[in-house]
């Protein structure tokens, strides 16, 4: 069995920044992740970040991960790749799978869970045609494997996901023949869409996809536009040549091990739905068991990092690393950039939806 003050599950934004939080204050930290590499989203990210100077505005996602694991190695951080979490037992007692084969108990006095989200599908026939993908298989495709998915894509959803990865499959060599959105509007930031409609990339409101067709792939997508009851208009119909479909549709938290850690959840369909009740600390129903990024609500890149850092520091002081006066001007700290974070006609919403988590 193996021992450690702090185990964090996943090496991606926020679990590499908590790992660091942690390991400052002096806490011996193992960080685990199922990947092959650390990183997470970040290393798919070439875009800069937006925001201020303290959110690492003007860096790129990439940069930023290089970063964040220079720190884990100057700090002395263990970490496990290709290290799957299956179970969590009562006491901290984590059960793992390496390399898809050897099986290890990890012995935690602090558990932080970090897994992020997963891509949300939509079904419509042809839906399981090769050519259908999420848009973050997409982007990990070109930005990672240097891979084409294809040279002409429909895109479904307008959030800054759809938009940044459409914007990256033109930087790619792709043709993207649409942007379709079912909302009246669209959903991502203005910089975004407006560097697609400079290329020439036509969005489609109120539409979306209704069918997929090809014999052996994605040949052609379908797409009508919606009513205001969100049905496809009859004789609406549009027919676009492509032999990929990405679908940008949103995220859902990946919380498996929260759920059999026992954690009580709560259902906040604006943060991706059911998510680990959790408090200003980050701490869930479960003394020592702390959540952060998107497996506490789907968020940004940059306020997973902050939730990861909010974790790292309380988890730390939960040991007995920081008094309570320095705990507290350390989270008060990171509140005040989340907080920043969540302003705005984008961030409101959020901001009310995270308050909601700790009223429930």
């Amino acid at each position: 069995m193996t021992r450690t003050e702090i185990l964090v599950i996943g090496a991606g934004p926020a679990g590499l920044s908590a790992a660091i939080e942690s390991a400052r204050a002096g806490a011996r930290v193992l960080l685990i992740d199922e990947n092959a590499a650390p990183g997470g989203q970040l290393f798919k990210q070439i875009h800069k970040f937006f925001g201020s100077r303290e959110h690492r505005a003007g860096t790129r996602g990439l940069d930023i991960g290089t970063q964040l694991l220079a720190e884990t190695r100057e700090l002395g951080i263990g970490v496990m790749l290709s290290t799957e979490a299956c179970a969590i037992y009562p006491g901290h007692e984590v059960w793992t799978v390496c390399e898809g084969k050897k099986s290890a108990l990890i012995k935690t006095d602090c558990l932080i869970i970090a897994t992020g989200a997963s891509e949300n599908a939509v079904s419509f026939p042809g839906w399981t045609l090769p050519g259908v993908m999420g848009a973050g298989a997409a982007q990990t495709m070109i930005n990672i494997n240097r891979v084409l998915p294809g040279r002409h894509v429909l895109m479904l959803g307008s959030g800054n996901v759809g938009l940044i990865v459409s914007y990256q499959l033109l930087q790619a060599g792709a043709e993207v023949e649409a942007v379709v959105e079912a909302a009246p509007e669209i959903g991502g930031y203005g910089v975004h869409s407006a560097k697609i409609r400079r290329a020439g990339v036509p969005f489609y409101t109120s539409h979306t996809v209704v069918e997929a067709r090809g014999r052996e792939h994605v040949e052609e997508a379908v797409v009508a536009a919606l009513d205001s009851n969100w049905r496809p208009l009859a004789d609406s119909e549009q027919v676009f040549a492509v032999d990929t479909i990405c679908l940008a549709t949103g995220l859902t938290p990946l919380a498996e091990l929260a759920w059999l850690a026992g954690c009580r959840f709560t259902y906040i369909p604006a943060l991706g739905g059911h998510i680990p009740w959790h408090d200003k600390t980050m701490q869930s129903s479960i003394p020592g068991l702390y959540v952060a990024g998107d497996i506490a609500g789907v968020e940004e890149a940059s306020t997973a990092m902050e939730e990861g850092r909010l974790a790292g520091i309380n988890a730390a002081a939960s040991l007995g690393y920081y008094a309570t006066e320095r705990r507290e001007e350390l989270s008060e700290q990171v509140r005040q950039r989340l907080a920043a974070l969540r302003s705005g006609p984008f961030g409101d919403g959020r901001r009310s939806a995270k308050e909601e988590i700790l009223n429930a």
